[in-house]
């Protein structure tokens, strides 16, 4: 029997403080703080119209935390932040990691469709449609 995929969980590699979002907004434009789920998910100030998009569209909820919110079973499950997992009946699986994240190049479209890739080579079902491409 296929586990039944009730969320989608993704972890950003940042602190979800207000002291955490300042350092990361500003270390991404010096060089020294890098996600790339926010990339993917969140333009200069704001999550992307794609992203929520995408989001709205997911037939299961998709779940977002950062590193110091997360749940520790979602945190072990994952690794190395930022990624992208799915809640199953079976326990959390890792779907898209950060070199998986990476090679979508701040893509909504391009993650949809990594991410339906990795649920279907996990053996697991389709959680939506790819991303439909609309201007930020």
């Amino acid at each position: 029997m296929t586990a039944v995929v009730t969320s989608l969980v993704g972890v950003y590699d940042a602190d979800g403080t207000i002291v955490g979002e300042l350092r990361y907004w500003l270390g991404a434009r010096v060089g020294t703080a890098h996600c790339e789920l926010c990339v993917i998910s969140h333009g200069t100030f704001r999550a992307k119209r794609d992203w929520r998009s995408f989001v709205e569209a997911c037939a299961v909820p998709f779940v977002t935390h950062h590193r110091d919110d997360a749940p520790s079973d979602v945190l072990a499950a994952l690794g190395p932040l930022a990624a992208v997992g799915a809640v199953t009946s079976d326990g959390v699986v890792l779907l898209l990691g950060p070199d998986e994240l990476e090679l979508c190049g701040g893509d909504v479209e391009r993650f949809a469709q990594r991410l339906a890739d990795a649920l279907a080579a996990n053996g697991l079902p389709a959680v939506s449609a790819p991303a439909a491409a609309s201007p930020d």
